[in-house]
């Protein structure tokens, strides 16, 4: 099963970080579509992130243990970035939900 946990601001709310971790196990290594969504989601939040803000994040992967994290180090988070975090949560929601023996999300107030 994969793992994810979304990081959310105790005071306000805002998510400032998200980590995945493990496969899911839905079928074989190259044919299981949970978790070619959950890293499409994944990845591409990374990407936008990246490529769309200045944020100060942290980002740590671990290929052997499928894990992916981000963790903003940032006190003032633009809007989008927001944006961008509330969206991976939403399509992550939606990938549990078809799935729940495959994906499990949880939110953890930092």
């Amino acid at each position: 099963m994969t793992q994810a946990v979304i990081y959310k601001n105790s005071r306000n709310g805002e998510i400032v970080g998200f980590e995945t971790s493990g496969h899911a196990g839905f079928a074989d290594a190259g044919y299981d579509i949970v978790c070619a969504a959950v890293s499409v989601l994944v990845i591409n939040t990374v990407n936008s992130v990246e490529q769309f803000t200045d944020t100060d994040c942290e980002i740590t992967q671990d290929e052997e243990n499928a894990l992916i994290r981000l963790m903003v180090h940032s006190t003032h988070n633009p809007k989008e970035l927001q944006v961008l975090l509330q969206s991976l949560e939403l399509g992550l929601s939606g990938v549990a939900c078809d799935n729940p023996d495959y994906l499990s999300i949880t939110c953890k107030e930092v």
